[in-house]
């Protein structure tokens, strides 16, 4: 008996299955925390046997680290848009940040930050996404000097100044209770408005908007 095309177990293509093998490790990285990133995990999403995912990813560490670099990479093009103008951008970055639209993404970071002083290869997986970020703030930043929406003689140190806000509002992440104030809540926002020289409530509107939208 000669049996079905459809019964038969479709054999993908080694780019293929591997792309496919980082997207569910990613998704893991996001949803469950880089720990819980195993040959065995993703081969049970994936309906195939952990001998696959080792033949790939002979590595586990191997595995976590690229689902480290393929989840933030894949978020930061989320946070910066290319479209509209360089103030409707960073209120793009702001409300996604500040209204929890980048939750995973920032539990995903702090757990990569505790994780790599035991890693020295996410470390340095982490030290070069962070180079990433930044200059991609720093060119939004260059672009709204141009452009007059921001007035910043040093643009890299108001980018400086911007992530360190986000990551410290990123350190509570884990918070069990609510921590709701203002003064918390808005901390980005108002950071970056006296970083980027905006007129005082102009960001907030457009952050504000950005949030109706």
């Amino acid at each position: 008996m000669v049996s079905s095309p459809t019964s038969q177990r479709v054999r993908k293509l080694p780019d293929e299955r591997r792309a496919e093998i980082l997207s569910e490790a990613a998704s893991i990285a996001l949803s469950e925390g880089l720990e819980r990133i195993t040959l065995r995990a993703v081969a049970d999403r994936l309906g195939v046997r952990p001998g696959l995912i080792s033949h790939y990813y002979p590595a586990a560490e191997d595995l976590v680290i690229a689902a480290f670099v393929r989840a933030v990479s894949e978020e930061r093009e989320e946070l910066f848009p290319d479209d509209g103008t360089p103030l409707a951008r960073m209120a793009h970055l702001i409300s996604r940040i500040e209204g929890r639209g980048a939750f995973e993404l920032t539990r995903l970071w702090l757990n990569a930050r505790h994780l790599c002083r035991f890693t020295p290869a996410l470390a340095e997986a982490l030290l070069a996404q962070e180079y990433l970020d930044r200059t991609r703030l720093t060119a939004l930043i260059e672009d709204g000097v141009a452009s007059g929406d921001f007035v910043v003689d040093d643009p890299f140190a108001a980018c400086i100044r911007i992530w360190v806000a986000i990551d410290g509002v990123g350190s509570y992440v884990n918070n069990m209770g609510s921590f709701d104030y203002e003064p918390f809540t808005r901390f980005v926002t108002d950071i970056s408005e006296w970083s980027l020289g905006v007129p005082d409530g102009r960001l907030r509107a457009a952050v504000d908007h950005q949030r109706m939208a």
